[in-house]
């Protein structure tokens, strides 16, 4: 939403008015602030209408524009921020609520609000008083009302503590929030003068909506992309494993890129981890520096490519709440990934057998064993000579001959008497012929 925003503030270039039509209960704290830049930012008059409700992050962008106005019956306010759980919903300390209060402190002084009230959106902890002032309203908050040298006697609490300010449009429009309450957007276009020119609905594109829905599967597409490129390096050749994996993670950064988290720089990351990695598994042995570096760098690409920062500003809690949940999602993508890389090459690869075009053995070697050509020459109970130390392999001579030879375990010196106590396939077990002096 906050990159179909700023596209659609970008095409209403030369606009006379911008109407932000608003039916929303609210979201990610991120990505309202960025909605509300890209709205001040605006060169040209702007006005939001609430046609259903503007609730939490909703009311902040609400405040934002140069003029407010409600449809009948709709709301707007209670914009305490929360972190969902396992539990539910719970409210955020003084950390999250500071910063936002000083937002919308901002925002009230810009379009003429009570700055009292709007806070009171944020933290249920403020009591609200109203007096009269030289024919005006005053809202103020309680401590600072006890506070003055002679208070009002007319005075009355507005939001009681405990409560966040949620309006209908009647008291909006009362405490100073609504101009007006109008059923239309053709009305408040009129409303702000610019009732006479042709009025253009822009729509969020194919794009933007398939955006929206990639970023709601992106864990399942890192999963999918992660364990089938896994798979892919550990089968022969390059086939539908490793296009599977490509289009899975190529897809998901696809939607990053439209909703303006993943840029070049972070899909870049990624392809350098997977060259290292395919270097690691065809060109060096074993598991070292270039598998390491490789993952990492995935798994840092992966993070960046969901959020629109590299590391989280102190004075931003919520970026790194924001931060430790995207972390947490790679790390479990990359472990779930891993398992179905494991019911591929279990299941699925060994069902593909036969079925593409291939040379494939047509027996299996359960019934097979393996008998060295040595052992056939010697057998239990003969005697010999240990040339050099078995720990517990090691050579072996009998009758002037020299064979490979292993103890059940223990360790005996060069030069010692030794006997045969089994020969098991291509294996000569050997044990002292005397016990040790």
């Amino acid at each position: 939403m906050a990159a179909f925003v700023e596209r659609a503030v970008r095409d209403a270039r030369g606009a006379t008015l911008v109407i932000f039509e608003m039916d929303t209960f609210g979201g990610r704290v991120d990505s309202a602030l960025k909605i509300v830049d890209t709205i001040t930012a605006l060169e040209v008059p702007s006005a939001a209408w609430v046609k259903t409700k503007a609730i939490s992050a909703g009311a902040l962008i609400a405040l934002a524009t140069d003029a407010l106005y409600m449809a009948p019956g709709t709301t707007i306010g209670d914009c305490a921020p929360i972190a969902v759980g396992a539990d539910g919903p719970t409210m955020l300390g003084e950390k999250f609520q500071s910063p936002l209060r000083a937002k919308f402190r901002a925002l009230a002084r810009r379009s003429g609000y009570s700055e009292a009230l709007a806070e009171s959106m944020v933290s249920e902890d403020l009591e609200i008083i109203a007096f009269e002032s030289a024919g005006k309203t005053v809202y103020m908050e309680a401590q600072a009302f006890k506070d003055l040298k002679d208070p009002p006697e007319d005075s009355r609490t507005v939001v009681r503590k405990g409560e966040l300010l949620t309006m209908d449009d009647v008291e909006a429009h009362a405490f100073g929030f609504s101009r007006a309450t109008l059923k239309t957007v053709e009305a408040v276009a009129r409303a702000q003068g610019a009732g006479n020119t042709s009025m253009t609905r822009l729509l969020p594109t194919w794009s933007e909506d398939l955006s929206r829905w990639v970023l709601s599967i992106t864990p399942i597409l890192m999963i999918i992309g992660l364990g089938a490129l896994y798979t892919e390096l550990k089968a022969p050749g390059f086939g539908i494993f490793g296009i599977v994996g490509v289009v899975a993670l190529g897809f998901g950064l696809f939607g990053q890129h439209l909703a303006g988290l993943a840029t070049y720089g972070e899909v870049l990351i990624i392809v350098i981890g997977l060259l290292l990695l395919v270097v690691e598994v065809f060109i060096l042995p074993g598991f070292g520096v270039a598998g390491i570096v490789g993952s990492l760098l995935i798994m840092g690409g992966l993070i960046l490519s969901l959020q629109d920062f590299v590391l989280p500003d102190p004075a931003l809690p919520w970026e790194g709440s924001l931060f430790r949940g995207n972390l947490l999602t790679v790390v479990v993508s990359f472990g779930a990934s891993l398992l179905v890389a494991v019911a591929f090459l279990r299941y699925l690869v060994p069902a593909m057998a036969g079925r593409t075009g291939g040379p494939y053995l047509a027996a299996d070697l359960k019934a097979s064993r393996a008998t060295s050509e040595e052992a056939t020459r010697i057998s239990c109970g003969e005697r010999g000579v240990s040339i050099m130390p078995l720990r517990p392999s090691g050579k072996a001579e009998f009758h002037t001959e020299l064979f490979d030879v292993v103890t059940q375990g223990d360790f005996i010196p060069k030069g010692t008497s030794i006997i045969i106590i089994a020969v098991e396939g291509n294996r000569i077990i050997v044990s002292r012929s005397e016990p040790p002096q």
